[in-house]
């Protein structure tokens, strides 16, 4: 069983800066993959950030530059660090998480969600 916790988010002015955080719990053998999708109203989710277990990283081009993703292994969490922030970027941002448990493999999780919202 794994949860897959997101949160930190909030309201924050054009140029300022949030940390969103997302936690995995459960037992987990491998988490082969984290990450961070958005979602804007009446749009698709995107893809946002990613980081494997090894701690390569993938942005997408909007963000690169702005956004930096990172991991904490021994508390399986996620963090990602949104620098001069732009109303485009409001959205629910979402975690991906891949993990592998003793009963499942490579399976993908996603949390609930946190508003990020920001303000002209």
């Amino acid at each position: 069983q794994v949860q897959v916790v997101e949160s930190g988010g909030g309201l924050v002015q054009d140029g300022g800066s949030l940390r969103v955080s997302c936690t995995a719990s459960g037992s987990i053998r491998i988490i082969n993959t984290m990450g961070w999708y958005r979602q804007a109203p009446g749009k698709q989710r995107e893809f946002v950030a990613e980081i494997t277990s090894g701690g390569n990283t993938n942005y997408v081009d909007s963000v690169k530059g702005r956004f930096t993703i990172s991991k904490d292994n021994v508390k399986n969490t996620v963090y990602l660090q949104m620098n001069n922030l732009k109303p485009d970027d409001t959205a629910v941002y979402y975690c991906k998480a891949r993990i592998t448990t003793y009963t499942r493999y490579n399976y993908t999780y996603w949390g609930q969600g946190t508003q990020v919202t920001v303000s002209s």
